[in-house]
């Protein structure tokens, strides 16, 4: 989960600072810098798995070259790129295992990550440009300081369930040598590394440091590793959607919402497994039998149930299994018992019932970002949808476990009517702001919130000016239009609607 996230030098973010609780709703115009806010919370997921310079190049401008990553630099006006700087206060689980599937604990689970990187040109015909690593760093937030460091609403039952264990020294440093450059020192947290420092020169590196650990040796860096691995930005395509799923595919759903088929099915599996073994403790479960049998209905059932929020006629969530063809196929009935397969299901309800399958997978955690759920959803249902988002995000007033797992939504908007159906305390406002960089004023974004919540009480967030905010809550300006002088009339314009438009 990231609590926290210090920005400065990444596209058009500059100096900014924000906090996240368990679900966060960032809305700003287009074009103003929220999607690049998904960019750097992806590119330090890319930097736990690929070497820099791929890890850039996976969030690169759509239109520069293949090797040109200047753009990820925010630039003076002379064009000089400054160093990227980013700081990543998280919480991750106190267990789980490394890329060779080896167990790890960790000794804290509250960490703070930080990198700096510096863009370097090219110096000569042949050579190419390259990102440096400055340093790199992973410490820990001690538990008596928890509380400040979680300023949004929860429990002490949560936050004990949350922060655990203890630690004098950090993870990962970095140390200036005089004469040597900057090396970066990997400190052993296993009782069976023997308490050894690796040292790494830091210009030198083609990869951040955390990206090559292990258990046997740091067993506390994998997991935060592994916490970033699981930051994911949701972008549901229909057609991933529609697919139906061999046998041998994946069961947990992608960011682009493939193998949705055998989640559910793993998911109904998993709970007939529970409803057999709850019906009689001493029985033994025959698990070639269950593997058989049909899909249980209770997973299911709980998904139709969400359906009913967004479509009236929902009657029931079917998997069928073709065991000929070795498919697992996603089916919809309606109240009149009339089977509708995938590809005849609207987007909107594919993307509905995808977000409906990740509240229900406890196996699904960490950070899930989305960008404009609202698209392709009737503005009558958007607070379905927002209600399941919410639910998607963990609990804070309960302790952590299998029913409520360690997991986190952020969604960015330019819709009113999200905004106006959002937690007042969870919305975040993009707005444009000049800033003055070594004496260049730079486009960059600010980040405001409501007066009165928790993120002014506890934190000093700036807010946003009332005028600008109710401009989130009605976009339609009241402007001289010469084709109403014709005779063409809005709709907000009509009679009929004149006096619910002083509500708006």
């Amino acid at each position: 989960m990231l609590t926290r996230l210090r920005i400065n030098g990444f596209k058009n973010l500059i100096d900014v600072d924000l906090h996240f609780g368990p679900f966060t709703c960032i809305a700003g115009a287009n074009a103003v810098g929220k999607s690049n806010l998904f960019d750097a919370i992806l590119f330090l997921k890319g930097l736990m798995d690929a070497p820099i310079m791929d890890a850039a190049m996976a969030v690169r401008e759509k239109n520069s070259s293949v090797s040109d990553v200047r753009y990820l630099f925010t630039q003076t006006a002379s064009g000089v790129p400054l160093p990227i700087e980013i700081e990543a206060e998280m919480l991750v689980p106190a267990e789980g295992s490394d890329y060779l599937d080896q167990p790890a604990a960790a000794k804290t689970t509250f960490l703070i990550y930080r990198l700096e990187l510096r863009y370097r040109s090219s110096e000569g015909s042949t050579a190419r440009s390259r990102i440096e690593l400055v340093e790199e760093t992973l410490d820990y937030v001690k538990k008596g300081e928890a509380l400040v460091h979680l300023p949004f609403d929860h429990t002490k039952s949560w936050r004990d369930s949350v922060v655990v264990g203890r630690r004098t020294s950090p993870y990962i440093s970095t140390e200036p040598r005089r004469g040597e450059g900057r090396f970066i020192k990997l400190h052993q947290d296993s009782s069976t590394s023997g308490g050894r420092t690796r040292l790494f020169q830091a210009d030198k590196l083609p990869r951040t440091v955390l990206s090559t650990v292990n258990s046997q040796e740091s067993p506390t860096a994998v997991l935060a590793r592994q916490e970033m691995l699981n930051w994911r930005l949701l972008q549901l395509e229909p057609s991933a959607l529609r697919a139906p799923d061999g046998f041998d595919a994946p069961s947990q759903i992608d960011a682009s919402g493939a193998h949705l088929p055998a989640t559910l099915y793993r998911l109904s599996q998993a709970s007939d497994r529970s409803s057999a073994s709850s019906s009689n403790v001493d029985e033994c479960v025959d698990e070639r039998a269950v593997e058989h049998e049909p899909v249980n209905e209770r997973a299911l059932t709980h998904i139709a149930n969400r359906l009913h929020g967004l479509i009236d006629h929902v009657g029931q969530v079917l998997i069928d299994r073709d065991d000929k063809r070795e498919l697992l196929t996603l089916l919809l009935t309606d109240k009149y018992g009339t089977q509708l397969p995938a590809k005849a299901l609207s987007d909107g309800t594919l993307r509905f019932l995808a977000l409906a399958s990740v509240e229900i997978d406890p196996t699904l955690t960490g950070l899930i970002c989305m960008e404009e759920p609202e698209n392709g959803i009737h503005p009558e249902r958007i607070a379905a949808i927002l209600e399941l988002l919410r639910d998607i995000a963990v609990d804070p007033t309960l302790p952590i476990g299998d029913d409520n797992p360690l997991r986190q939504v952020i969604i960015n908007t330019h819709s009113p009517v999200v905004v106006n159906q959002v937690p007042d305390d969870a919305v975040v406002f993009a707005v444009p702001e000049q800033r003055v960089v070594e004496g260049n004023l730079i486009k960059g974004v600010s980040f405001r919130c409501l007066s009165e919540t928790w993120r002014t009480k506890k934190v000093g967030m700036p807010t946003i000016a009332k005028g600008k905010a109710v401009s989130f809550l009605q976009p339609i300006v009241d402007k001289a239009d010469p084709s109403r002088e014709k005779g063409n009339r809005r709709v907000i314009d009509h009679p009929d609607l004149a006096q619910l438009k002083l509500l708006l």
